[in-house]
């Protein structure tokens, strides 16, 4: 998905919502407008979500102390 497809369902929900005054035997436009606005908004956040959580590098050290155990230090920064 992305940012361009929650915009388009946003706007299409909302409009068949808030601007459509047709009717049509057995749908409820005004139902599916929210729905699809619902699902657009959705769409919106997960979309953000995702792209900052990429947005981060992780790096794993692994090194042998003197002793002969293994040492793993896992850091993570955001860029």
């Amino acid at each position: 998905m992305g940012y361009g497809l929650g915009a388009f369902l946003l706007a299409v929900g909302l409009i068949l919502a808030l601007a459509v005054t047709d009717q049509v035997n057995g749908v409820d436009l005004t139902m599916v407008g929210w729905i699809l606005a619902l699902v657009g908004i959705l769409s919106l956040v997960l979309t953000a979500v995702t792209a900052n959580r990429a947005r981060s590098v992780r790096t794993t050290e692994t090194t042998t102390d003197s002793a002969g155990r293994h040492v793993v230090s896992d850091r993570r920064t955001d860029i």
